[in-house]
């Protein structure tokens, strides 16, 4: 119109431009003469990240790249609700129903039986045909969506995600048929992604940004490979394929690899002769990372999920899902619930996160990583395309992101890397709120996640502490997880002084389970096979030692006599550190002296 206003270019005089020549004589004079290159740190996915990045940044990679633009206007925010299994899912329906009218924008089911959910009382309730609504199932999914189909929504906005590659489920020949069943039912429906990838297994396991994203290509590449037939074309397959994303804390990297993940779309489909277009139609669905969630000091997880919510609305998510605080340990309550579903709200109505179309173009930084990782990522799918790709190079892929879990752990335990509240700025005097022995012995309790090693060693020997102070003539044996007494021996050491850390061994060989054993008297770290384990468990529980359809539990109790016997029987092996007891180890990693464990135990609860 004539009378709006027109912009005014945006000039600032007063501020002379500098060359890279100043910034790095202005930094080697604030670092007192130090050579800004020790700054450099070395990243998890294997590359160096610059202290330092100017101009000349964008010029090697040949000018600021195309900035990146959603399909869709304006991200929405999703909260997730899981359906367990048995349920017809109307308590998570009811709580969706009640989120859209206070700030939600779309629901996300993860079912655990697609065909126990109530699908009539879902359209009774939403609706479906004006409501973005995703679905999460292992099996089922044609079932689903005919059943869908039969509640006369019509046409379903939102999106599926059914990857049996990703979740390395038997028979893919009928999967994949499943598949393309599903595609068909879904043809006409213009607003609904049928095929959703994923690629939050990989985050929410301890992948780095580059195998994830190069994870994701590889299944793609195999779903487009494979699903195709004479009345599926493959650009039809590349329509309905989705992103279902873990977004971690690692703010920038986070950011990066979203960005970096549209750009490679684009590359993949290009090698199948799509146009620039269909790359162009990706959407991205986003959730707060599991892995980096902790159940001490619970509250930071808080804190976490708002840095992991910039990044997916930055990074270019059309969607988020913000996880509550304290779904580890609790029941879904309004409270969390409240928290959660805000967050994205704060971020859009307060912050204004996501006028902007891709914030990060142009950044000397963000550029750089991003397009490091898409590189790096590119080089990684192409090894294991290479070696066979998917399905034929699982093997590889879950050997490459067991590694990188463990590389994890070890990093947590010995404090390089921080997780705050768990092994850095504890709250010494922490209260939970919930009971740690229901929870170890719950068999939803999420024991993948990054902090676990060292939290279930926490709650274990508090269990063991308050046994001991309340005298019960009763044993128990915690399972702590594979590998967990290197992550123990690290952290045991850091509580050391430096002058005072021997090189220190212990008995545990590669492949055995860690374990305590407590009772009234003392706390014992051990070591068991699988097979050990597996059998006392079997006795403990009046079980046959042949019995096959049994998963041992993380926290196994009996008298004490009967679990000594079973101890010895079933060969269980002591963690030794040499020069330390057991009850000392334990103390100093209670964050108590060995004199002042057994008073201090009841504060600490």
């Amino acid at each position: 119109m004539a009378d709006s206003p027109q912009p005014v270019p945006v000039s600032f005089p007063e501020f002379q431009p500098l060359t890279t020549a100043q910034w790095q004589a202005r930094l080697t004079r604030d670092l007192k003469g130090q050579d800004p290159a020790t700054l450099r740190w070395q990243t998890p996915d294997g590359f160096a990240v610059e202290p330092f990045y100017h101009q000349e940044a964008l010029a090697e990679l040949g000018g600021a790249p195309a900035p990146l633009v959603r399909p869709a206007g304006a991200w929405r925010n999703v909260p997730t609700y899981v359906v367990p299994a048995a349920s017809r899912g109307h308590e998570a329906i009811d709580r969706a129903a009640a989120a859209l009218k206070l700030g939600a924008e779309g629901a996300h089911f993860v079912l655990a039986q697609a065909d126990e959910f109530d699908t009539d009382y879902l359209a009774q309730q939403l609706p479906l045909a004006d409501t973005y609504v995703g679905y999460s199932v292992v099996r089922g999914a044609a079932g689903l969506l005919a059943r869908l189909v039969e509640t006369g929504a019509g046409p379903l906005r939102g999106f599926l995600v059914l990857d049996p590659l990703t979740h390395h489920l038997p028979d893919l020949v009928s999967q994949q048929q499943e598949l393309r069943e599903v595609l068909a039912t879904c043809r006409n429906w213009p607003e609904f992604r049928a095929l959703g990838l994923d690629m939050a297994y990989y985050g929410n396991r301890g992948a780095t940004a580059t195998q994830q994203i190069a994870f994701t290509l590889n299944t793609a590449a195999a779903y487009l490979n494979q699903l195709p037939t004479d009345e599926l074309p493959v650009a039809e397959v590349a329509a309905a394929l989705h992103l279902h994303v873990a977004v971690a804390p690692n703010y920038f990297f986070e950011i990066a690899k979203l960005r970096a993940l549209r750009r490679l779309w684009a590359t993949l489909l290009h090698a199948y002769g799509l146009p620039a277009e269909a790359a162009a139609n990706l959407t991205i669905f986003a959730s707060t990372a599991t892995w980096s969630q902790t159940t001490l000091d619970p509250h930071t997880n808080l804190l976490r999920h708002a840095t992991e919510a910039m990044s997916a609305v930055l990074g270019g998510a059309d969607a988020v899902s913000v996880g509550t605080f304290d779904s580890l340990f609790h029941e879904p309550n309004e409270f969390a619930e409240r928290l959660a579903r805000n967050l994205p709200v704060l971020l859009r109505e307060e912050a204004h996160l996501g006028q902007v179309q891709d914030p990060a173009a142009g950044s000397y930084y963000l550029e750089t990583l991003t397009d490091t990782l898409a590189r790096e990522a590119w080089a990684l799918f192409q090894q294991l395309e290479a070696a066979g790709g998917l399905p034929a190079a699982t093997g590889q892929v879950l050997g490459m992101l067991h590694e990188t879990a463990q590389i994890q752990f070890r990093r947590i335990a010995t404090g390089e890397q921080v997780v705050i509240g768990t092994n850095r700025y504890q709250n010494a005097h922490e209260q939970f709120d919930f009971n740690p022995k229901r929870l170890l012995r719950s068999p939803t309790f999420d024991t993948t996640r990054a902090t676990y090693p060292i939290e279930v060693l926490r709650l274990a020997t508090a269990l063991h502490f308050e046994r001991r102070e309340l005298k019960k003539k009763r044993a128990a044996l915690v399972l702590l997880g594979a590998h967990t007494n290197e992550t123990i021996l690290e952290s045991f050491l850091q509580t050391l002084p430096e002058l005072e850390r021997p090189e220190l061994h212990h008995a545990h060989p590669e492949g055995t389970l860690s374990v305590l054993f407590s009772s009234a008297e003392q706390a014992t770290l051990m070591y068991a096979t699988p097979l050990q384990f597996g059998r006392l468990a079997r006795t403990v529980s009046g079980l046959p030692l042949d019995e096959v359809n049994y998963t041992p539990p993380a926290l196994l109790t009996a008298d004490l006599a009967t679990m000594q016997d079973a101890v010895q029987i079933f060969g269980l092996k002591e963690f030794v550190v040499e020069g330390y007891s057991t009850e000392d180890v334990l103390a100093r990693l209670q964050g108590r002296g060995a004199a002042t464990a057994t008073a201090g135990a009841t504060e600490a609860e």
